[in-house]
């Protein structure tokens, strides 16, 4: 049985019989333990290689021949699934600080997702200058997209399905496009987040009314379509990064990863692959954080030249109300329009699993319940799987409404869908008095009222449930996430080919959507970064990564964010920096920064061989023996401090760590202090103070941590201060 795999080779070492012919030396290769197997991809940007369709026994023969790097067998990676540049600070009093438009434009936001609606206000040019002379990209025509649906806003288009052909077969153009188009939404959603155009009067159904409009407005977007309904397969997702940098983007965003990955090393990662070599060519990667919280260690996109970005929360809500027969009231979200009405007055209530004889019963799987025993009633079900999706299970079973309830895992945390019929979703307190109502009256009742859009809700940011949270499960050297950004209920463009809960049973169509993940969280930073490089043309990607997390704050009017899973305050593992901040990073005094020669330094220390570099990052690169290589050299903007516990499992030790910092303001003397530290760990720094009289003046500090005991896993806050900036790092200490 054959299944795609991603070939590196090693191009220095093309024989001289090939007459330095690339092309010709993949294919002779690849003949060499196949005959009929064929090329799918070259690859000649961020990696050198192909990708080709091949047995197991094909592949380690492959693997074998002079000349290849790695052979690689292709994973499928997931999606991760308005008022946000009021909440940042981009509009009002701060929006003159922010580069000039004609700065900002010069900046391209490479998008690799389900492609582009183009025909969406987002993608409106007006009043943009020419496209920059340095563009190397194209729209590509293809059956219903034509290079004429690009402009000078949408500067890119095109599409990569030959993996996901291999393995699935063609494309159902009855189902989607076999073009750039996005007939799923979501990178429609993604790519106008970033640098969408501003759209006055943007809503769904009235809902987040107002001007919708990208972090990054006058920057140009070029998309690359590399997700199908089937998924993102690995060799179509490296086609679309190798031809993107190529094409010239400034700034590569990524709201996908693979489900579950837990990667031995980076080198099995093509997205971390494919990311350092953009990185060393000067591009900023953004890539979300995954939605698979509240769970620890599970944060994907792990490589430290990525920037990693969880989610957080607008102050934005969208109430509806529950009210029971009893009189009880509770509060909760929906988006609800064009939907049947419920019938007036108190209408009858039950519980999933008490209509059910399915196991799965309780979350309203499909077919789960018994349309009997549902019929004219609401129901109630408990969150777990697609939520949207359980309407649809009510609605075909005869009910009426629905009441979504939170469950242990998703704790208070509300996010807003619009429903087949009408729903409200309801945090864990509420759900378990609807609940133990439901139980102790022989003949409950409720009814569901729905609000309007209602904003400065306190507290936000918090946390979100489904945001990705560490200690990093590649290496625990570097903390991951980076930092959040709102993800939560984030109104962006849409597809016209699918509905606004992407279901196929649901025919309304929209031109502006809400959705939430970290799938959103991921292009507002993508955004904000190309605003950074606007105003800062020659900063590296380190250094804006620096910008973006080193003034990202970790309270909000005065109290800590929280984790809105446990309602307790949250930690580094589950925001990182803490939340983005644009209007502090665009000035933030001193940067952390790093170049490729630092990122290779951090691979000799983690004990990568020449071998294994050379498939990350396809540079001749051999540590020097003579060299001690310390992770805690890298020069990092946060802090992941290991401590090594004794065999009897005594846990007292210290570790030191060296960082410098690079001044990018005027003339200053920083002072630091550390807070929210641990009494159980003694944290040093030497010198406590630094001085820089030019800009670009580097100084470098120490940071020891000592502590006596073992206790469970401490947090700490490191500052410097000028009395303008602060320049913060988060610390995590553990054991191991």
């Amino acid at each position: 049985m054959k299944e795609t795999y991603i070939i590196q080779m090693d191009k220095s070492n093309i024989p001289a019989t090939f007459d330095n012919d690339h092309h010709q030396w993949y294919g002779s290769s690849l003949k060499s333990v196949s005959a009929s197997a064929e090329v799918l991809y070259t690859y000649q940007t961020v990696v050198h290689g192909f990708s080709s369709r091949l047995t197991s026994e094909e592949a380690e023969l492959l693997e074998k021949r002079s000349g290849i790097l790695s052979v690689l067998p292709e994973m499928r990676y997931k999606l991760h699934t308005t008022r946000t540049s009021e909440f940042l600070g981009l509009t009002g009093e701060y929006e003159a600080i922010f580069p000039a438009s004609g700065n900002v434009s010069n900046v391209v936001i490479g998008v690799v997702d389900t492609g582009v609606w183009p025909e969406s206000k987002s993608y409106n040019d007006k009043d943009l200058a020419p496209v920059p002379r340095s563009w190397k990209g194209q729209c590509e025509d293809a059956k219903g997209f034509n290079s004429s649906s690009c402009n000078r806003k949408l500067i890119g288009a095109r599409f990569f399905s030959k993996g996901y052909e291999a393995t699935l077969g063609s494309v159902n153009e009855k189902v989607e496009s076999r073009s750039p188009r996005d007939d799923d939404g979501h990178g429609t959603h993604t790519s106008s987040i970033a640098a969408g155009s501003p759209v006055p009067g943007a809503s769904l159904f009235g809902y987040a009314s107002g001007t919708a409009r990208g972090m990054a407005a006058q920057a140009r977007v070029a998309t690359y379509k590399a997700c199908w309904h089937g998924g993102c397969f690995g060799s179509d997702v490296l086609a679309a990064m190798d031809k993107a940098v190529q094409d010239g983007v400034n700034i590569l965003s990524l709201s996908l990863s693979f489900p579950g990955a837990q990667y031995e090393d980076l080198s099995t990662d093509v997205v971390a692959i494919g990311a350092f070599s953009a990185m060393a060519r000067g591009v900023l990667v953004s890539c979300s954080a995954g939605n698979d919280g509240p769970y620890s260690d599970s944060s994907s996109n792990n490589a430290p030249w990525i920037t990693t970005v969880g989610a957080g929360t607008l102050d934005r809500d969208f109430p509806a109300y529950v009210s029971l027969g009893n009189g009880k009231k509770y509060r909760g979200i929906s988006l609800d329009h064009g939907t049947a009405p419920l019938p007036n007055g108190l209408v009858p209530l039950v519980y999933a699993p008490n209509a059910s004889n399915s196991t799965s019963g309780d979350q309203c799987a499909p077919n789960s319940l018994i349309p009997e025993m549902v019929a004219g009633k609401i129901v109630v079900c408990d969150r777990g799987g697609s939520r949207v999706g359980k309407s649809v299970v009510v609605k075909k079973a005869g009910g009426v409404g629905m009441i979504l309830a939170n469950t242990g895992d998703y704790g208070e945390e509300l996010v807003a869908d619009a429903y087949l019929l009408p729903t409200a979703m309801v945090g864990k307190k509420a759900g378990d008095a609807i609940k133990r109502y439901i139980a102790s009256h022989g003949n409950p009742k409720a009814i569901l009222v729905f609000g309007k859009t209602q904003l400065g809700i306190k507290p936000s940011p918090v946390v979100t449930a489904f945001s990705s949270r560490g200690p990093n499960p590649v290496t625990t050297s570097v903390l991951k996430p980076d930092l959040i950004a709102p993800g939560v209920n984030i109104l962006a463009g849409w597809t016209r080919a699918a509905g606004p809960t992407g279901l196929p049973e649901d025919k309304r169509r929209v031109s502006y959507n809400i959705i939430s993940g970290t799938s959103m969280s991921c292009p507002h930073v993508s955004g904000l970064a190309a605003l950074l490089k606007a105003a800062h043309p020659k900063w590296s990607p380190a250094a804006i990564k620096s910008a973006l997390m080193t003034t990202s704050y970790t309270r909000r009017n005065r109290k800590p964010i929280k984790d809105v899973a446990t309602g307790k305050p949250a930690t580094p593992f589950d925001y990182g920096a803490g939340h983005v901040n644009p209007v502090a990073a665009l000035h933030p005094g001193l940067i952390y920064d790093l170049a490729v020669k630092d990122y290779l330094g951090f691979l000799c220390a983690m004990n990568y061989t020449t071998k294994h570099i050379k498939k990350l990052t396809h540079k001749d690169f051999t540590c020097d023996s003579s060299k001690i290589y310390r992770v805690g050299d890298f020069n990092y903007p946060s802090f992941a401090a290991t401590i090594l516990t004794s065999d009897e499992g005594v846990g007292g030790g210290s570790v030191n760590y060296t960082r410098t910092l690079t001044n990018v303001g005027t003339a200053a003397r920083y002072k630091v202090r550390v807070t929210k530290k641990s009494p159980l760990v003694k944290i040093l720094i030497e010198p406590k103070s630094l001085s820089f009289s030019q800009a670009n003046e580097k100084k470098t500090c120490t940071v020891t941590f000592i502590a006596s005991s073992m206790p469970s896993t401490s947090f700490a806050h490191l500052e410097w201060f000028d009395g303008k900036h602060v320049v913060g790092s988060p610390i995590a200490i553990m054991w191991i």
